[in-house]
C-alpha cells in the first residue's frame, strides 16, 4: 500500500541509464524561464514598492526622483545579468556564486558564498510564500473570518490571535508542502505544473504596463512638468546631496527587485543542451522580462499618481486607477482584469519559491561533494531528485516562516542581505580573474569593466542595506550565516581527519601491486581483469568494496584470519552510485562505471597474488542498499555457499557527530540481505581519529596464503 501511495505522490522510478531520462528531466530555455525566473520576476512585486516608498512614505513627496529609479532599476537588471552571462561561459557546469567563489577566490571565500546562497534559498521560498499569501488574504474580507477577526484590537492583527493570521499561516504551510512534493517528483514536472500562473502573470502585467505608460502619453508634458517642479522642491528641501542619498537610499532599500539573478547560473546543469546557450538564453529573457517590469511599475506608479495605501498594495492601487474602471456595457471587465492580475501576482510570489527549490538543494550537493555538508546531501533520490536537499529546504523555511510570523517587510531585508554579498563576491572573482589573467586573454579589457561596475552596485545595495536595516533583520541574517559557515568549518575539518586515518590505514596495510617487480609471481592487471575459475559448489566470500584501498583489503584479510583456509574464492561486489556530482549526462554515468570496474580489478588482481581464484560484479544506481541487495541475489545463484562480507568504518568516538556525516552502509545492506534470508558479515575497521586508525587483525601483506 505504502509503495502505491509513494508512486502517486512522488512517481515512479527513473532509469539512469537511458539517454531520454536526461533529455526528458532538463529544461528548455523557456521552461527553464519559468522555473527559474519566476523567483526574479516576482520581487516586482514589493521591489519597486519598497523603493518608491522611500520617497513618498510619512507625508513627504519626492516623487521626481522615481525618474531616476526607474532608469537604474533597468539598467542594474542588465548589468547583473550581463555579468552572469560571463560566469555562465566561464563555468559551463553550473555552480553559480559558490562555485566562482570556490574556484577563483579560494575554498573559505567559498564557503561564505555558498552558506549565504543556502540562507537566501530558505528564505527564498519562505518570502515568496509569506508574500503570496499576503496578497491573496489582502483581497480576503476580514468579516469572513468572523466576529473575533472584527473586534480584534489593532495591535493583535498579525500575531497568533488574530484568526486570519492563522488561516494565512495555515495556507502558507500547504503552499509549501505542495511545492516540496513536485519537486521531489523532479525538476521539469514542478516547472510544467506552475507555468499557466506565471504566464497570467506575464499577459496581465504586459497590458497594465502597455496601458499606464503609453495610454498616458497625452498627458506626459503635464507630468513632466510636475515631475520638474517635484524635482526643484526636493532640491529645495534636501540639497543636491541629500537629495543623492535619498536616491541611494531608495536604489539600495529596493534592492529586492534583483534578488533572483542568479538563479539561472546555479542552474545550469538542469539546462537542455547545448547547456550555455540555453542558459544565457534564459538569462535574456529574465533580465528583459524583470528590467522591464519592475522599471515599469516605477515610471507606472508616478504617471498615475499612485501612493500608499494602508490595506493595499501599491500594485493594486496601481491596477484599480489603470483599469478598475474598465467595462465593456454592464459587464465590468476592469473589475475581474485587477482580480486575475492580483491573483496571478499572488500565485506568481507562491511559485517563486521554486527557485529554492530547485538551486537551494543544488547549492547543497556542491558543498557536500567539497565535503562542507554531509555527503548525502549529494545523493539522488529514485526520481533523481536531490531529495534530503528538497526536504532539509522544506523543513527550515517553514522555521524561518513561523519565527518571523510571515513578516514580509522583515524577510525581505534579510533575503536581500545574502543576496547582494553573493553578489559581490561572485563579481569580486571574476575582476580578480580578469585582472590577473590579462596576459593570457588579449580581450580582457572588455570583460573588465561589467564586473568591475557590478561589483560597485552590490557592495553599495549591500552596506546601505545592512546599515540601515541591521536592527530591523540584518543582524539575524549576518549571525544564522556566520553559525552555518561554522558548522561548514567543522563538518569539512571531520571529513579531513577521516581522509587522513584511511589514508595511514593504506600505508600501515601495504600494497603488493604498488611494487610488482618484488612480486614476482603477481600477474598483471590486465590478466587480473580476467576472472579466474572459481567452484561455485565450495565456500565463496562474496566482498561488498568500494574504491581500492586499505579499507577493502583489510575487510578481506581479516575475513581470511577469521576462517583461514575455509574460503576457497572470493567476489568482489561494488555499486557505482549516482549522485549529484557525477549526474550530468549519460557519458559521465559510464566514466564512473569504467572507474569502478577498474578498482575491481585490481581488487582481482590482489587476490590472485594471495593464492584465491576471484572475479567481480558490480551494479549502477542511486541507492547502495538496494543494489547491493540486488547484487546478492546475483551472486547467490551463482555461487549458493557464499557468504556476503563488507567492512564498516567504527569510530572510536561514537557520537552524534559520526552518525549524523556517516551512512553505516554496511550494516544497511546487512538488514535488507537478512530479510531476504542471506547471510553476511559485518567486520568492524576501527578509526580513531586523534592517534590514527587501529588495525583489529594482522597485516597478511608479507605473507601470502597458501
Amino acid at each position: 500500500m505504502w509503495k502505491r501511495i509513494r508512486a502517486l505522490l512522488f512517481g515512479a522510478p527513473k532509469d539512469i541509464h537511458s539517454e531520454q531520462t536526461f533529455h526528458s528531466i532538463s529544461l528548455v530555455a523557456m521552461l527553464a524561464w519559468v522555473g527559474l525566473g519566476a523567483d526574479g520576476l516576482s520581487s516586482s512585486a514589493y521591489g519597486p514598492e519598497a523603493a518608491f516608498r522611500e520617497l513618498v512614505a510619512d507625508g513627504r513627496d519626492y516623487s521626481s526622483l522615481a525618474v531616476g529609479l526607474a532608469l537604474a532599476a533597468g539598467i542594474t537588471v542588465f548589468i547583473i545579468s550581463y555579468a552572469y552571462s560571463r560566469i555562465i561561459e566561464h563555468f559551463p557546469s553550473g555552480g553559480g556564486g559558490y562555485v566562482v567563489a570556490t574556484k577563483l577566490l579560494g575554498a573559505r571565500f567559498g564557503v561564505v558564498s555558498g552558506s549565504a546562497l543556502l540562507v537566501d534559498y530558505v528564505l527564498t521560498i519562505t518570502v515568496s510564500i509569506a508574500a503570496g499569501g499576503d496578497a491573496i488574504f489582502s483581497m480576503i474580507p476580514r468579516s469572513w473570518f468572523g466576529q473575533e477577526a472584527l473586534r480584534l484590537a489593532a495591535g493583535d492583527i498579525g500575531t497568533w490571535s488574530d484568526p486570519v493570521q492563522r488561516a494565512k499561516l495555515g495556507f502558507e504551510l500547504v503552499a509549501i508542502g505542495i511545492l516540496t512534493v513536485l519537486n521531489i517528483r523532479g525538476v521539469k514536472e514542478s516547472v510544467q505544473a506552475i507555468a499557466p500562473v506565471f504566464m497570467a502573470f506575464v499577459v496581465t502585467h504586459a497590458l497594465l504596463l502597455l496601458v499606464a505608460i503609453f495610454g498616458n502619453l497625452g498627458e506626459i508634458g503635464a507630468v513632466a512638468q510636475e515631475t520638474r517642479t517635484n524635482y526643484g522642491h526636493t532640491v529645495a528641501s534636501l540639497g543636491r546631496f541629500g537629495a543623492l542619498m535619498l536616491f541611494v537610499r531608495a536604489y539600495s532599500l529596493g534592492g529586492g527587485t534583483y534578488t533572483g539573478i542568479e538563479a539561472v547560473s546555479n542552474g545550469v546543469q538542469i539546462m537542455r543542451e547545448p547547456k550555455v546557450r540555453t542558459a544565457k538564453r534564459t538569462m535574456g529573457m529574465m533580465a528583459t522580462s524583470l528590467a522591464l517590469t519592475a522599471g515599469g511599475i516605477i515610471l507606472a506608479y508616478l504617471l498615475v499618481h499612485a501612493s500608499p495605501a494602508a490595506d493595499k498594495t501599491m500594485n493594486a492601487v496601481l491596477l484599480e486607477r489603470v483599469a478598475g474602471g474598465w467595462h465593456i456595457g454592464s459587464w465590468k471587465v476592469g473589475l475581474w482584469f485587477v482580480t486575475i492580475a492580483l491573483a496571478s501576482e499572488a500565485g506568481l510570489l507562491v511559485i517563486a519559491a521554486q527557485a529554492g527549490f530547485v538551486d537551494g538543494p543544488r547549492v547543497m550537493a556542491n558543498m557536500a561533494v567539497d565535503s562542507w555538508l554531509p555527503h548525502r546531501f549529494s545523493s539522488l533520490s529514485e526520481r533523481l531528485s536531490m531529495q534530503n536537499g528538497v526536504l532539509l529546504m522544506s523543513a527550515t523555511s517553514l522555521l524561518a516562516l513561523f519565527y518571523t510570523h510571515g513578516n514580509v517587510e522583515s524577510l525581505v531585508v534579510m533575503y536581500s542581505i545574502n543576496v547582494f554579498l553573493t553578489f559581490s563576491l561572485s563579481n569580486l572573482g571574476m575582476t580578480r580573474f580578469w585582472l590577473r589573467h590579462r596576459k593570457e586573454h588579449a580581450d580582457w579589457y572588455k570583460h573588465l569593466p561589467i564586473h568591475v561596475i557590478g561589483l560597485a552596485l552590490c557592495l553599495t545595495i549591500l552596506l546601505v542595506t545592512v546599515f540601515e536595516k541591521f536592527t530591523a533583520g540584518g543582524w539575524l541574517t549576518l549571525v544564522v550565516t556566520g553559525l552555518l559557515i561554522a558548522l561548514c568549518l567543522g563538518v569539512k575539518r571531520h571529513y579531513a581527519k577521516v581522509v587522513q586515518a584511511i589514508r595511514r590505514l593504506d600505508i600501515e596495510l601495504a600494497d603488493p601491486l604498488d611494487s610488482p617487480a618484488s612480486m614476482p609471481s603477481a600477474p598483471s592487471l590486465g590478466e587480473a581483469a580476467h576472472p579466474t575459475h572459481i567452484n561455485p559448489s565450495l565456500p565463496v566470500a562474496a566482498v561488498f568494496v568500494g574504491g581500492y584501498g586499505g579499507l577493502g583489503r583489510h575487510a578481506l584479510l581479516t575475513l581470511l584470519r577469521m576462517f583461514p583456509g575455509h574460503f576457497k574464492g572470493v567476489v568482489f561486489c561494488s555499486v557505482a552510485v549516482i549522485d549529484s556530482g557525477n549526474f550530468k549526462g549519460i557519458a559521465e554515468v559510464h566514466e564512473l562505471e569504467r572507474r569502478v570496474e577498474h578498482a575491481l580489478d585490481k581488487y582481482v588482481q590482489y587476490a590472485a597474488w594471495l593464492g584465491l581464484p576471484a572475479e567481480s560484479t558490480f551494479a549502477t544506481g542511486i541507492e547502495v542498499a538496494v543494489e547491493g541487495e540486488a547484487i546478492a541475489h546475483k551472486v547467490i545463484k551463482k555461487f549458493p555457499r557464499a557468504l556476503f562480507v563488507a567492512g564498516q568504518l567504527i569510530f572510536e568516538q561514537d557520537t552524534f557527530v559520526t552518525r549524523a556525516l556517516h551512512n553505516e552502509t554496511a550494516f544497511m545492506i546487512q538488514r535488507r540481505l537478512q530479510r531476504a534470508g542471506l547471510p553476511m558479515v559485518v567486520l568492524p575497521v576501527r578509526l580513531n581519529l586523534s592517534e590514527g586508525p587501529r588495525l583489529t587483525a594482522p597485516s597478511f601483506t608479507e605473507q601470502r596464503i597458501a
